[in-house]
């Protein structure tokens, strides 16, 4: 029976489904049929008489594990399996391992899961002053990297971490006491439990004595951690990954993981599957010698099985507004030769990108769909500037008022907002207004005296930016900025980089809007995007839009890649990998099946202004285009990062300088400054 479904394999496949005993790392290229390969072991085991309740499968997502379940079980006679194999995602496994062990930590079984939602509300109930989202990763960070709260306030120097260390302390005690579960507890405690139990840990893995791991370049330094604990009494260890695909270092995942592999378990056997089933030979010819000039990596070649296929097609532009006409133009084309839309795609690395491609398919009249993300409009922090710019525009609009009044945090609350809105409702007067005519002390009656003199600032500064907009709309752009700061509220939240490119594109846009149209005013501005952002009702048959991250395990026959520019694709400056930068290009490129076309131009939004950019040097690395750019090396690390030393331990970066090849960090480790060089350290 097992020999039917091995029939299917190539030989290297084969070789990786039949591997019984000891480690296996499954080195598995993009398109390479990796998920084929993970099921028909799976199959391949329970068919030679291994006791399927041995097999251990752990995945990222739930729609993974439903997916390799229902293959497995079409490839052998289900009705025979007795005890069928846990095939789960870690949380998963954690969830049911603290059901029957949660007692060794002292604590009842009987707990309960909370979600992101719940866990930012009971740090709202702790601490209102830093940014929820910040306190919320830092803390995930934190239990990730296995650091206690005392640890984490020994680590921190800065008065900014020394506080959150505070709150996580706070945060953890309130768990306990109501016997609380957060995502990262899952895969914490359980750990812990089998740190402190080492017969428990022998059990478990006697109880598990195969385990299979998927996506194992994205695993993280606890999910490691937690799998060398139930490999205590073997190493029947398969994973499956691609270094050339670790793409989430930002969330905690580190490479290190995969590339290791081999050295953390002993007799590793290394299967490549590299025969790739989804992209022409043209396309991986490119994306071979994109990911070449990467150091940090196990080394393969994707080898084709398909025909040559087109030759990748390079778009030079002027601008955005050109780049998208030569897509939709394409795109069209596509679509009258009788192409679905759904089989293609538009990349783009940073999200802000979607603004210009949004408006043109919007009068183009083509149908699309934002996988993963929101459409540029319905972005918070594109709402909450056209908020603004519809007060400054018109006073009456208390929804705009109500909006904003508390952004960036000025100290106004709900109660506060909703007492104005009644005092408006009663004396049919727009809540501006009654800010405008009544005393502070009248005022300070309503919302009292700190809220009166707050709101009053906030007042006289719409008065003044309405009469720097008349002076000056150029001006007025800049001293919305400083007065209200709205950008630099982003510097540390985690999804910072995001939201601020979304904010420099549209502060780039309105003002391209009045050089081109010098007699129109900001409310014409606003009703022009009012109009843009309107979408015909959405159809099955759409133009998919996405971030190359959101790409990751898709595939489309006619793939567009945008905005390859310096800054834009690879993103440079402190604080970015140049290397999981090129493994995202090396992702971009591999979702193409039969034709690929790469974009870049020579002028775009850039910090809120129209810049003059370079070609990205991925352009050239890929051998698409002759020519190679001299770029400074930049440093990995920032200010705040936290790294590993093998002797020192744990520490966060104080300060990084430029020393030779090297880049010197000031560190600070458990409140002792060090100055080590990069390459002594891990990033974490």
């Amino acid at each position: 029976m097992s020999e039917n479904f091995l029939n299917s394999l190539n030989e290297s496949q084969k070789i990786a489904a039949q591997h019984i005993d000891g480690s296996l790392l499954i080195l598995a290229g993009a398109g390479s049929g990796k998920t084929k390969t993970i099921t028909t072991r799976l199959a391949y085991l329970i068919s030679i008489g291994i006791d399927p309740s041995s097999i251990l499968t752990l995945t990222f997502t739930n729609k993974a594990a439903t997916e390799m379940r229902e293959r497995a079980y079409a490839m052998i006679d289900s009705s025979s399996v007795n005890t069928p194999p846990l095939l789960c995602t870690f949380h998963k496994f954690g969830l049911l391992f603290l059901k029957f062990h949660m007692s060794e930590l002292n604590r009842k079984n009987s707990f309960i899961i909370i979600d992101n939602d719940d866990k930012k509300r009971i740090l709202k109930t702790i601490d209102k002053e830093i940014t929820t989202s910040l306190l919320v990763s830092e803390i995930s960070k934190y239990k990730n990297t296995l650091l206690t709260p005392s640890e984490a306030k020994a680590a921190a120097q800065l008065k900014l971490y020394q506080q959150i260390a505070d709150i996580y302390e706070k945060y953890e005690a309130y768990l306990l006491k109501n016997n609380l579960v957060d995502f990262d507890d899952l895969l914490l405690l359980p750990y812990l439990i089998l740190e402190k139990n080492e017969q428990l840990a022998k059990q478990t893995s006697q109880r598990y004595q195969y385990i299979m791991v998927d996506e194992y370049q994205d695993t993280n330094e606890l999910q490691y951690k937690l799998l060398r604990k139930l490999c205590t009494t073997h190493e029947n260890l398969c994973v499956v990954g691609d270094d050339d695909q670790s793409i989430y270092g930002w969330r905690g995942a580190t490479i290190k993981n995969i590339l290791n592999f081999a050295d953390n378990f002993r007799d590793t056997k290394v299967v490549k599957l590299e025969e790739n089933y989804r992209s022409t030979d043209t396309i991986l010819e490119h994306a071979n010698q994109l990911i070449e000039h990467n150091r940090d990596r196990l080394g393969k070649k994707l080898i084709g099985t398909r025909e040559k296929g087109d030759s990748v097609k390079v778009y030079e532009s002027s601008d955005e507004n050109e780049e998208t006409r030569k897509i939709i133009d394409d795109i069209t084309k596509l679509v009258a030769r009788g192409e679905s839309a759904r089989n293609i795609a538009i990349l783009f690395r940073v999200n802000a990108l979607s603004r210009s491609l949004e408006e043109g398919f919007n009068r183009a009249g083509i149908n699309y769909r934002l996988i993963g993300g929101m459409k540029f409009y319905e972005r918070a922090e594109i709402k909450d500037l056209i908020a603004y710019f519809r007060l400054l525009t018109n006073s009456t609009d208390n929804f705009s008022l109500k909006r904003v009044a508390n952004k960036p945090k000025r100290g106004i609350g709900k109660t506060t907002l909703d007492k104005l809105d009644e005092l408006s409702n009663e004396t049919k007067k727009p809540i501006f207004n009654i800010l405008e005519e009544y005393t502070p002390e009248e005022l300070s009656t309503i919302v009292g005296k700190k809220n009166s003199r707050t709101l009053k600032v906030f007042i006289a500064s719409i008065m003044d930016l309405r009469d720097m907009l008349e002076e000056s709309k150029m001006r007025f752009l800049d001293s919305f900025e400083e007065t209200f700061d709205y950008r630099a509220s982003f510097d540390n939240v985690p999804d910072g980089f995001d939201r601020q490119a979304n904010i420099d594109e549209f502060y780039g846009y309105i003002r391209d809007f009045f050089i081109q149209n010098p007699h129109l005013n900001l409310e014409d501005f606003l009703n022009e995007i009012a109009l843009e952002s309107e979408q015909s009702e959405l159809t099955d048959q759409a133009v998919s839009m996405m971030s190359i991250h959101s790409s990751k395990g898709l595939e489309y026959k006619h793939l567009f890649v945008i905005g390859l520019e310096e800054g834009f694709f690879p993103i440079i400056g402190d604080g970015s990998d140049i290397e999981e930068e090129r493994r995202l290009g090396y992702v971009a490129l591999t979702r193409a099946m039969d034709t690929l076309t790469l974009s870049f131009v020579h002028s775009r939004f850039y910090k809120g202004k129209r810049a003059t950019l370079l070609k990205s040097r991925f352009l050239s690395e890929s051998g698409l285009i002759k020519g190679s750019l001299t770029i400074e090396k930049q440093s990995s690390y920032k200010k705040g990062d936290l790294v590993q030393h093998k002797i020192f331990g744990m520490g966060r970066v104080q300060k990084a300088t430029k020393a030779g090849k090297d880049f010197k960090l000031t560190i600070n480790f458990g409140g002792q400054r060090r100055d080590i060089l990069s390459s002594f350290v891990e990033k974490i």
